[in-house]
């Protein structure tokens, strides 16, 4: 099987994590028969820095021709000041435009060897497995008017929370349907007390309940719900909610796991390629050392082979490395125990390409 992916890098530690993950799916390739070829493309900092934009058309037709996209990072800090058009994190928000991948899937998973490095107890963790389907295209992040405006009083500053129904119910039924090849719980995060978009979110949870008579439904505003994650995260099973409040709650998660160094994601949309990227963003602070976790971009990997790719036996063998080396006890510096010695990215991914060959010749 051949098949086409789009790298783009991006900024900060992005390149290094990437490689690596190119590098693992080379090794996929060769232990499962499949060939898979690279396109590389900027975006972000990096594509500021190459073209004068943060999303070359260049970019946008590279992944609209690729089978899937794995995405390093966007972020760099001399882009901090200036109108948002022009800063990496308009790449981003572009891209999932440009390809409609309007949700946003986040699992949350405590690995039993990094229970400790929780900032949550032992008995709070056990059972963490959930997963949070966050709306990506609409709400606060690309609702217009965004301006700010001199006033006689000062600077005044707008943004604009909106949604379509059409858009509302389409993340909805997404939350539904994964529930179902879940645990078929449901948790529908909003604002309802106070927000009007929150109300007709609500609504159409409600309305869409009738379908999907085997999914249990339950509500939480999100500040309840932000406090229900480091209280009992173990409750939930499927999570949904829009863009900000998924944005926000989804980072909460991925420090309960130990280090948001663990967490992938996946943007999907209806048919197109799908883009994969961890969680972590571009790290400015630590680039270029060498010592960043390649760890959250390998389960990116894992998504995108199950998710896009149809390939689940090689999806499970990647994870299935990824936890063996964290049950060796073998670490990057941000999930080492004081004291402990540290693995730099390249070792790291070759520790768990290592695991993943030695699985295969077994089997």
């Amino acid at each position: 099987m051949i098949k086409h992916i789009s790298v783009l890098p991006g900024d900060g530690i992005g390149p290094e994590v990437t490689n690596e993950a190119c590098r693992l799916l080379e090794t996929v390739g060769a232990e499962f028969g499949h060939t898979f070829s690279f396109t590389f493309a900027h975006i972000g900092g990096a594509a500021i820095d190459a073209a004068g934009t943060p999303l070359p058309e260049e970019t946008i037709a590279a992944c609209r021709a690729s089978d899937a996209v794995l995405l390093g990072a966007v972020g760099a800090p001399q882009y901090d000041r200036g109108p948002a058009s022009g800063r990496p994190e308009a790449g981003l928000l572009g891209l999932r435009k440009a390809l409609g991948v309007f949700a946003n899937l986040r699992p949350i998973t405590v690995f039993p060897a990094l229970a400790k490095a929780s900032p949550l107890k032992d008995e709070i963790l056990k059972n963490v497995d959930f997963l949070i389907v966050r709306e990506l295209t609409g709400g606060l992040y690309f609702g217009t008017p965004r301006e700010r405006i001199e006033t006689p009083e000062g600077l005044e500053v707008i943004d604009t929370l909106r949604y379509t129904e059409h858009e509302i119910e389409r993340i909805i039924r997404l939350g539904y349907e994964t529930a179902r090849t879940r645990g078929r719980r449901l948790t529908s995060v909003d604002k309802a007390n106070v927000l009007e978009s929150s109300r007709v979110w609500r609504e159409t949870v409600q309305r869409l309940q009738a379908e999907y008579p085997d999914v249990e439904l339950n509500h939480l505003l999100v500040d309840n719900a932000a406090m229900q994650i480091v209280k009992n995260p173990g409750q939930f099973d499927v999570m949904v909610t829009e863009n900000l409040f998924g944005d926000i709650l989804s980072d909460e998660g991925a420090m309960i796991t130990g280090s948001i160094g663990m967490l992938p994601s996946a943007s999907l949309g209806n048919g197109g390629p799908g883009v994969y990227e961890p969680v972590h963003g571009s790290a400015p602070d630590i680039a270029g050392k060498g010592v960043a976790n390649p760890l959250a971009t390998f389960l990116s990997v894992a998504l995108m082979l199950r998710q896009s790719l149809g390939m689940a036996a090689e999806a499970d063998a990647v994870e299935r490395a990824v936890n063996h080396v964290l049950t060796d006890g073998l670490r990057t510096a941000d999930i080492a125990d004081i004291g402990q010695s540290a693995l730099g990215t390249a070792e790291m991914g070759d520790a768990v390409r290592d695991r993943l060959r030695a699985a295969a010749v077994k089997q």
